[in-house]
Parts: structure tokens; sequence; C-alpha cells
């Protein structure tokens, strides 16, 4: 039997080697320039705000020539390759020679946001050489709103090499994430049009079981106000022949005909004349 502390010691190194594959099968996340202290509100929100993108890998190809032909390979808030450890968030690969060059790390991301789009930038890429002073390459992603779907149309828009600082890689692609949360709030209009259309549900519903259940009415009668609603044609006509009528309701005709008093006179006269000297 293995003495008891050549036992305790294997089960130490166990324990070990388990705590460290879980190390590493724990991708990094974004980490914004500065003191997790100094981090704030809105730069937590925003990061929490792209996670749903963090498990999708973006590629683009660009061809310059014979020269130039890159593949971009680029990861929200993870490395692109995490077995490399090399906090890489957008690494370009050179399709002839095979060689890769980082972009921008994870490990050194400002994030920022419009009304309608997020602005992620990666930081403390491999140096440019004879570009740029020899600084280091930065990558700038901008997220634009477009509902409906979760990511697309990742591409490359430019690179800014020319100048002797700041330069920078400019990507763009499409994500609901950037999109503003929609108002679900009605409008004055729809609250009123709603309250209109209860209470006349309400009182259509309510009135018919009062007809039928409680005055024991039967067809067209269990219609509350029943009568109302049969002679409101009539009242509407009314209405309309009052407000509507050109002219005054007395105001005498302008042809008279011939009245039964001056037919009856004219026959009297006439029946004088017949009769015998």
């Amino acid at each position: 039997m293995s003495p008891p502390w050549h036992t305790s010691a294997l089960l130490l190194v166990f324990m070990a080697l388990a705590v460290a594959g879980a190390e590493q099968s724990e991708e990094r996340s974004c980490d914004v320039i500065g003191d997790e202290s100094s981090e704030s509100q809105m730069e937590r929100a925003l990061l929490k705000k792209l996670e749903p993108l963090s498990h999708m890998r973006f590629n683009v190809t660009v061809e310059k020539g014979k020269m130039e032909n890159y593949v971009y390979h680029f990861r929200v808030c993870r490395e692109v390759n995490s077995t490399l450890h090399d906090f890489g968030g957008l690494v370009q690969t050179d399709r002839q020679s095979g060689k890769t060059t980082v972009i921008g790390r994870i490990n050194e991301t400002q994030v920022f946001n419009g009304s309608d789009w997020i602005m992620l930038i990666y930081k403390g890429g491999d140096s440019y050489g004879r570009h740029c002073s020899g600084e280091k390459r930065r990558a700038v992603i901008m997220i634009s709103c477009k509902r409906g779907v979760t990511a697309s149309s990742f591409s490359i828009i430019s690179e800014e090499r020319e100048k002797e600082q700041e330069c920078f890689y400019l990507f763009e692609m499409d994500s609901s994430v950037a999109c503003p949360a929609e108002n679900s709030h009605l409008s004055v209009g729809s609250i009123l049009l709603i309250t209109f259309v209860s209470l006349i549900a309400v009182y259509i519903i309510g009135g018919f079981l009062y007809q039928r259940l409680v005055v024991g009415a039967k067809g067209m009668e269990q219609i509350p106000h029943f009568a109302f609603w049969q002679d409101l044609g009539n009242l509407v006509a009314d209405g309309c022949d009052f407000v509507c009528r050109s002219k005054p309701r007395n105001a005498p005709a302008a042809y008279r005909g011939v009245g039964d008093d001056q037919l009856g006179e004219e026959s009297e006269e006439r029946d004088d004349h017949l009769l015998p000297m």
C-alpha cells in the first residue's frame, strides 16, 4: 500500500491540474483600459450588451493585387486563438506566408456608443514597424443597429497607416445588439381608443346578459336599449334635416297652385251663367 503522504501528494497534483485545466478552458473577455475600479457603469453595460456575440467568429478576406492577400479574424470580447494566450481579439493572417499579426487585443479595450451604434476598439496590437512611427496597431469596429439580425456584414472599410500617429484599421458590422430598446409605451390616442372599445364591449355584453337573464327578453329585444337603437336612424335623419335645411321651415312656397276655394267660386259663377233668363 502507498504511504498516506504519497496519496495526499497525488491528490494535490490532480487538483492543481484540474484547476489549471479549468482556467485554460475559461476564455478571457474584454478588459477595459485602466483599473477595474475605473470602469464606468456605461462601459460595463455595453460589454454586457455585446455578450450574445461573444460565441461567434467573423472572417473577411482582402486582396490587394498579388502582394497583399489577407484574412482578418475577429471575435467580440474573446481571443481568436485562446491557446496562444496573446489576447488577440482581431488577427490578420497573410494567406501567402501564413504570418499572423495581432491588430488589437481584448485586454486593451475601449467601448462607447451612440443612439444606434456601438464602437468597439482594440488597442495594443503588434507594432507597425516602418509605418506610423512604429506604434502599436489598433482595430476600430463600428457595430450598427439592424433589427432582426444577430450579426452580419462584417467587413473592413479602410486601413489608415499614412499618418505619423493614431493609425487604425476600421471595420464595420450590423447587429441588433446595437439597437436601442423599443419604446413600448402607448400614445394617448391609443389609450383612449382601447378605453372606448372596452366600454363598448362591457355595455354590449353586460346589457345583453341583463336583458336576457334579468328582464327575460327574447330575440332582438335582448339588445340593450333596443328601442333607442331602432329609432336612431330616424333621429339622425331629423337632426340632419334640421341642421342642413337651406331655408326656414315656415317659408311660403314660391308657387301656389289653384286652391279648392278658388275652384269653388269659379264653378259657382259658371253655373250662374248657365241659368235661363
